[in-house]
């Protein structure tokens, strides 16, 4: 079945499975990768569709966008891990079949689409392992398009946030007062 979409293929020179490997290096980057691999990686105004729900900072086009990104996770999740299951590939078009796996060590914010604070979820020290499928289109040797098709739900369960219950919801009101205190303090 052919994927159809509105960007043309613009990736001669990459074959195949420098693609693949792209998108792969695109996404294990996100865990460890520095700012400078980043540039490397994704085209300077490259999209993450996802980040409609993340802090400010991760809402720019871009290397520094997606580093943003990481770096909201990497604050949020320790050992945090990708591992690949399958690689497809067509045309500009790279999906990832993944796992993520982390532990829940910090408090892990949600925002509005005005950028502001929606939830918080105090830290559980709880590990978690979800399934989630990344596309990427890949322009001129980089990513230039993310977006993403995850397990939120199983992650929310596994981390234990849901179901609530009276004291992880008091911790996440006091994680959420204190995260917006250093917010409006510039602190974040």
């Amino acid at each position: 079945m052919k994927i159809e979409h509105s960007t043309p293929a613009s990736t001669p020179e990459l074959g195949s499975e420098e693609k693949k490997s792209l998108a792969v290096r695109a996404l294990m980057m996100m865990a460890d990768g520095d700012r400078s691999v980043f540039g490397e990686v994704l085209s300077a105004d490259a999209v993450n569709r996802e980040a409609k729900s993340e802090p400010p900072p991760t809402r720019v086009h871009g290397p520094d966008g997606f580093f943003a990104t990481a770096l909201w996770l990497r604050d949020a999740f320790a050992d945090l891990k990708f591992e690949v299951k399958n690689v497809v590939e067509q045309d500009d078009l790279v999906v990832l079949d993944t796992v993520m796996s982390a532990r829940h060590e910090g408090p892990f914010a949600t925002y509005d689409e005005q950028g502001r604070v929606d939830q918080v979820f105090a830290p559980t020290g709880k590990s978690f392992t979800v399934r989630q499928a990344h596309w990427m289109r890949v322009a001129d040797g980089k990513i230039v398009e993310h977006w993403a098709v995850r397990d939120d739900l199983g992650m929310a369960k596994q981390a234990g946030w849901v179901p609530p219950n009276p004291i992880s919801l008091t911790r996440n009101v006091l994680a959420a007062r204190k995260l917006r205190k250093q917010i409006r303090a510039g602190r974040s």
